[in-house]
């Protein structure tokens, strides 16, 4: 038997899709398989003793979803949560233990070393879990297994990244308690593609998803939409890192959404990219049942854009908020504040042009969170010793540690880069401002980890995208 466990207890509850996915696999194939859900136990440590003096699985399979929360300067890192839960595993079972997930796939080998699993899995984990189980049970054969990272002698063996081609996932969706987490997060996650192949200097998905972008069929979509609606949830998000890349496997998605009548009974939310964007896709959306876009802005000035290697220009922001205003598609943009030559005049350009633009809300995120085999970790490297670069951001001591929160803000905005984005904003209401550096409290910014606001806006009945919950709530 496989135990597949939650790990990831952040509040509001997201629901752990891949992991649905994954059980759906493995049940497919004739291995039992339980879910072991922390994140809906109010007491993760208890749950964990009761469940492993009962249950004895051949292969314990952790999710591991986020490193930290990515916002500076809380830096909240959640990898020590990671090894403590592994640690307490232990104490009551000898199965092996091997973790997966996004956040895992970002730093697998360091993630391994600093936690003490048997195994990890980099990329997909449906086939590869299923494989690693065989092999177990079988031929221990270990470099058969998609994905997955081993030690032999004493040393790390890292088997070719788990990312299949042919992307079919399971559609009915009744291994994980989607039902509650609807109640509790708002929203259910949907999977429409894997894989990114954009440039964006600081993005990870490439290093978790691969850079080949693997698309399901837009049957295989629908139906799990139907499955999903038929248990009662009708709001959901896209996880795909941007929506309409490809723009024709967005308008495919749309298309068949509409035809199976959907797009009256549900509402969606979902990331996309400021370009492409056009009037066929917006209103392909809109009939398919989109509410809310969030796009990745990153920066309104020309020189940030072409540092990040973001294609899209000033002008693409304003057939944006146009193709979504005449579609009542609530419409947010994310930047990315504080990166490689941000100034101050930079900086002010890029807020004041998102205050004519009159979006629903803007994400103001300040510093660049640093992983390594990024284009951002390649900048650092080349502007010196981390340990005196003046742009580098951290809370803890000694060298410098990508697996721990480390962020990247440009010293040419000052000692108090943070003060300094919010007195630009100017109380403005659409934005959400960076953490205060003086107080480190909370403010008006947009991490939903821990997000008491959140959670009792839920509870009162609100659904969708967070940001589009805290918009409404703080308007």
């Amino acid at each position: 038997m496989i135990t597949l466990i939650n790990t990831n207890t952040m509040k509001p509850p997201i629901a752990p899709v891949g992991l649905d996915y994954i059980a759906g696999a493995v049940r497919k194939v004739g291995i039992d398989v339980e879910v072991l859900d922390l994140c809906l136990s109010n007491e993760p440590n208890k749950t964990i003793k009761e469940y492993f003096s009962i249950i004895q699985p051949e292969l314990v399979a952790m999710t591991f979803r986020n490193i930290d929360d990515c916002f500076w300067p809380r830096s909240q890192w959640f990898v020590p949560e990671l090894k403590q839960q592994i640690e307490q595993i232990r104490q009551f079972s000898d199965a092996k233990i091997v973790v997966g997930g996004v956040g895992f796939s970002i730093m697998p080998e360091p993630i391994m070393k600093y936690c003490g699993a048997d195994f990890g899995i980099r990329g997909d984990g449906e086939d590869a879990i299923v494989a690693l189980y065989n092999e177990l049970t079988g031929g221990q054969r270990y470099e058969n297994v998609p994905g997955l990272i081993w030690k032999n002698n004493g040393s790390f063996v890292s088997n070719k990244p788990a990312w299949p081609e042919e992307l079919t996932l399971p559609t009915q969706r009744n291994e994980i308690d989607n039902i509650t987490y609807f109640k509790l997060g708002g929203q259910c996650g949907v999977e429409t593609k894997r894989g990114c192949n954009r440039p964006c200097i600081y993005c990870v998905d490439s290093l978790a998803k691969g850079k080949t972008l693997r698309l399901r069929r837009p049957d295989e979509i629908t139906e799990e939409f139907e499955n999903l609606l038929k248990k009662g949830i009708d709001v959901f998000h896209i996880c795909d890192s941007e929506f309409n890349i490809p723009i024709n496997h967005a308008k495919a998605v749309c298309t068949k959404l509409i035809q199976r009548g959907l797009g009256g009974k549900i509402r969606w939310y979902t990331y996309m990219t400021v370009t492409p964007f056009d009037n066929e896709l917006a209103e392909l959306m809109r009939k398919a049942g989109c509410a809310g876009i969030d796009f990745t802005g990153d920066s309104a000035n020309a020189m940030m854009l072409s540092k990040y290697h973001q294609p899209h220009q000033k002008e693409d922001f304003q057939n944006a908020v146009e193709l979504c205003r005449s579609r009542e598609i609530a419409v947010m943009f994310d930047l990315l504040l504080g990166g490689p030559c941000e100034t101050v005049d930079t900086l002010s350009e890029t807020i004041d042009f998102m205050k004519t633009l009159n979006p629903d809300c803007v994400g103001a995120a300040l510093g660049v969170r640093l992983y390594p085999d990024t284009v951002m970790a390649d900048i650092v490297r080349k502007e010196g010793k981390p340990e005196t670069n003046p742009n580098i951001k951290r809370k803890y001591s000694g060298q410098v540690d990508f697996l721990k929160p480390t962020f990247y803000i440009s010293y040419l905005l000052g000692t108090k880069p943070a003060e300094l984005v919010r007195d630009l904003i100017d109380g403005d209401k659409r934005f959400f401002e960076p953490m205060s550096e003086m107080d480190d409290t909370r403010s008006k910014d947009h991490n939903y980890n821990d997000n008491t606001e959140l959670c009792q806006a839920i509870e009162a009945g609100a659904r969708g995208a967070y940001w589009d919950i805290l918009r409404k709530i703080r308007s």
